[in-house]
């Protein structure tokens, strides 16, 4: 089914940058009347307010802590589109037994799964009583197969997949429509050290938002996660295989 943003109020997590930031350009493009946009420090929002004025509804939200998705829960009681944008790679290259690993690992899967799992728990009810509404979980390439770059991170990821597969489950008898999006490298600050051809930001949330229009549950924004994606859904060993063999 095919997903209207027009008209809607949608929360971004992780808005002040990045993808995030151009999500919420995005969806406000595609004609949202409202976009509460989430941030640890209300202050990194001051340029998306100054542009959007009462469109846009800043929004104090870390989301490894309770106390802030209570208040955003309470704050946006209209709320129809929770994307779940916020993540964090904490750790990238090193050996298989590099110790850092741990400690970022802790890290991403308090973030990049708890985090999603909190808030989509946390507004589920509030989507129900607005109609159902969807939830829009921003994956990676690495949810699919582990990158040995991003070995911790690749398996946080990859439980936030697994979360969006569980609510597009069970919240489909609530009317919730559940989205997975699966980027390859974005041109972000994150991606920086990332050794491989990247997509722009605009140009990657243009194409998450027409995804939701289009009602496409598993969602490639760009040329490399539509190879990776095609790759997954024809032959998951083969992919495997394939990222080996970039690693070696």
């Amino acid at each position: 089914m095919s997903f209207r943003i027009k008209g809607t109020t949608a929360l971004v997590t992780g808005a002040n940058r990045g993808i995030g930031e151009a999500i919420v350009e995005a969806i406000i493009a595609a004609g949202a009347a409202r976009v509460y946009a989430g941030a640890r420090n209300l202050t990194d929002l001051d340029v998306l307010a100054a542009r959007h004025g009462a469109r846009l509804v800043p929004v104090k939200l870390d989301v490894t802590r309770p106390a802030d998705i209570s208040a955003a829960v309470a704050g946006a009681p209209d709320l129809q589109l929770l994307v779940n944008n916020a993540g964090v790679a904490a750790h990238v290259g090193g050996s298989f037994t590099d110790a850092r690993w741990i400690e970022a690992g802790r890290e991403e899967m308090e973030v990049n799964f708890f985090g999603t799992l909190s808030l989509t728990q946390a507004f589920a009810p509030v989507l129900a009583r607005n109609g159902g509404g969807a939830i829009v979980n921003l994956g990676s390439v690495a949810s699919l197969v582990n990158f040995p770059l991003f070995v911790a991170y690749s398996a946080s990821k990859a439980a936030a997949h697994s979360i969006t597969q569980a609510a597009r489950i069970m919240l489909k008898s609530q009317g919730t429509q559940v989205f997975g999006v699966y980027p390859g490298p974005i041109d972000t600050r994150m991606a920086e050290g990332v050794p491989f051809d990247k997509t722009s930001a605009p140009v990657a949330a243009r194409a998450i938002v027409e995804g939701i229009e289009a009602g496409t549950e598993e969602i490639f924004p760009d040329p490399m996660s539509r190879s990776m994606g095609a790759a997954y859904l024809a032959d998951p060993k083969g992919l495997e295989r394939q990222v080996a063999a970039m690693a070696a």
